[in-house]
């Protein structure tokens, strides 16, 4: 039967990358037992069932990696291998001390007390929804190795699908990639604070919209021909004159086209002197406008 990540009423059934997080840090807080358990699962995606089979002997601290058995193949015994981290390793060698007998199980519950443990750390860590379960964290496993770029057949393995099909359902979950290049296409119209949103640069080193422009007036406004002067030059040059005070400068007498062709120089030497004092708001309307329209008279 065909499934997805999502059930019948929509609700996706994997915890995103911060609930994840969040399901984890809240595990600090519990018994060793209980904090060993929940992080396994969510390390290994393994299934509850494979979880509570394990003994001390189905680890391998010298390897660094848990060797758990697959228990949906009906009878035949196949072994699948999964890397473990450092921090959790170190965990299960202490809980591994503490067992009186070789061979005991690691957590001796039944699949319902085990089911419930984890169950009460996801209400801990404020996850809430069709996700908040043990296969959610299997999911969730499945996902983030995905989008890591682990490769797929190996995904297959650690999770011991029998059918690679069944893995590459965790590639239709929307990953941060997929989100960023949609955005791409959303444009201003559905930005309520356009300034913050376009000014940060996302993560994956795309040139926001606000950055293009700012890139192309800079361009702009350190052009040399006067044929390249844009309406730019024009709107800074009419705002200068109507905010400035230029005393009785000819510059007042610019108020068409026509005229700002015939003063493009003169306006572009301008510029390039104040134009970074008057946008950064440090310019002194009073004494250095009227330096600036002396330099401009003296200049050839």
């Amino acid at each position: 039967m065909l499934w997805t990540m999502y059930n019948r009423e929509g609700q996706r059934k994997y915890l995103t990358q911060s609930e994840r997080a969040a399901f984890l840090a809240a595990t600090k807080s519990r018994t060793e037992r209980v904090r060993t358990f929940c992080c396994f699962i969510a390390a290994t995606g393994c299934r509850i069932s494979e979880a509570l089979a394990l003994t001390d002997r189905n680890l391998d601290f010298e390897a660094g990696q848990a060797i758990i058995e697959c228990l949906k193949k009906r009878g035949k015994q196949v072994f699948r291998a999964i890397p473990l981290p450092d921090e959790l390793l170190q965990s299960l060698k202490l809980l591994v001390g503490k067992i009186q007998h070789s061979g005991d199980r690691l957590w001796p519950w039944s699949r319902m007390t085990g089911y419930r443990r984890i169950r009460e750390v996801m209400e801990q860590a404020g996850v809430k929804g069709a996700q908040a379960t043990p296969k959610g964290l299997r999911h969730s496993f499945g996902i983030c190795a995905i989008q890591s770029n682990v490769p797929l057949n190996l995904v297959q393995r650690w999770l011991g699908h029998a059918d690679i099909k069944t893995t590459s359902i965790y590639t239709s979950a929307m990953g941060p990639e997929e989100r960023q290049i949609a955005s791409r296409m959303w444009g201003d119209g559905f930005s309520d604070d356009r300034e913050n949103t376009e000014r940060s640069n996302d993560q994956y080193g795309y040139e926001s919209n606000a950055d293009k422009r700012e890139n192309k007036e800079h361009q702009n406004l350190h052009c040399t021909d006067k044929l390249d002067l844009s309406e730019i030059i024009l709107a800074i040059c009419s705002e200068f004159i109507q905010n400035l005070s230029v005393g009785k400068s000819h510059l007042r007498k610019i108020s068409n086209h026509a005229h700002a062709e015939r003063h493009c120089h003169l306006i572009h030497f301008w510029l390039k002197r104040i134009a970074n004092d008057v946008l950064t708001s440090n310019f002194s309307c009073s004494r250095k406008s009227r330096s600036c329209h002396g330099t401009m008279r003296g200049s050839p």
